[in-house]
């Protein structure tokens, strides 16, 4: 609760998180919100403008927008979601038991992570959707294949400041089983340094799915997804640029959400940086009072 209220306090975090929070909403009750079927084809309404039954207007389907684009918060955000946590979740294992071990198991499991890691992002996704095909649950695996080995090294980075520690000493001589010592004394102290990382890798994630998207390696048609709206507008982009307005206003608003949120978790998580931005609004603050003075 202290770390939410320091978020909060936050402006920029705390708007960006209500952003989130709303958008997250959206995509969840996409059913119950969108406006109209955004499957349905009607030719009559073929890139037709606003309207108060279509706000954001027709593609060139004569679909809603609107709802195309709540619906394409599951694909481009909650399915992110859902990867970002099962890499997370097989990093965070992998990097306690390579920081907490040390030795051999270290050395392997690091080795292991370096070769993965020597492989560009993009060119790792490319080829795990080259073998597998393009869709949505092969990119998703793709983003699973290849951010576990960031998260294990990260976190292991993270383990190894504290298990030297005299907590986690006292713990390992009272006979203390590892597991147990894991659970109770090291994980809840690098929480903090998994929740940030986490937080900052989404933005990667949103952008190079709606990127794989656009160009036709993503999402397929008809389903919606914002970076194949932005495809689907792409040639038309002259005649009628507001297609592609909403689909990159979403991805915009959305990745920008996120950055502020991971700015302000790290701020709230870690005392140095938080007092290093007090003091930097002070001294804006009298700079500003100075020059008021002044003038």
């Amino acid at each position: 609760m202290g770390v939410l209220r320091r978020l909060c306090k936050d402006k920029l975090a705390a708007i960006s998180l209500f952003v989130i929070a709303i958008v997250l909403a959206a995509g969840a009750f996409a059913p119950v919100i969108a406006p109209h079927d955004p499957y349905a084809v009607n030719m009559k309404l073929r890139f037709a403008g606003s309207s108060w039954a279509y706000l954001l207007g027709n593609d060139h389907l004569g679909r809603c927008i609107l709802s195309r684009l709540i619906y394409g918060i599951r694909p481009s955000v909650l399915w992110v979601l859902a990867a970002l946590m099962l890499s997370v979740g097989v990093g965070s294992i992998v990097g306690f038991v390579a920081g907490y071990a040390k030795g051999i198991i270290d050395a392997v499991i690091m080795r292991i992570c370096d070769v993965m890691l020597s492989f560009p992002g993009y060119v790792m996704t490319l080829a795990v959707v080259g073998i597998l095909g393009a869709g949505l649950e092969n990119i998703l695996i793709a983003f699973a294949v290849m951010k576990w080995a960031w998260f294990a090294r990260v976190i292991r980075t993270s383990v190894m400041q504290y298990t030297e520690t005299d907590y986690v000493r006292f713990a390992k001589a009272s006979g203390i089983s590892p597991i147990r010592t894991i659970y109770k004394h090291i994980v809840p102290v690098t929480l903090s340094d998994i929740a940030v990382i986490a937080s900052s890798s989404i933005c990667s994630m949103v952008l190079q799915i709606s990127g794989l998207s656009f160009l036709g390696l993503g999402i397929q048609a008809p389903h919606a997804e914002w970076g194949m709206m932005l495809n689907e507008a792409r040639e038309v982009m002259f005649t009628r640029p507001e297609l592609m307005l909403a689909p990159g206003l979403a991805i915009v608003v959305v990745v920008s959400a996120f950055n502020f949120v991971a700015d302000g978790l790290q701020a709230a998580l870690d005392p140095k940086l938080r007092s290093s931005k007090n003091k930097h609004h002070e001294t804006e603050a009298k700079e500003s009072a100075y020059g008021f003075v002044r003038g």
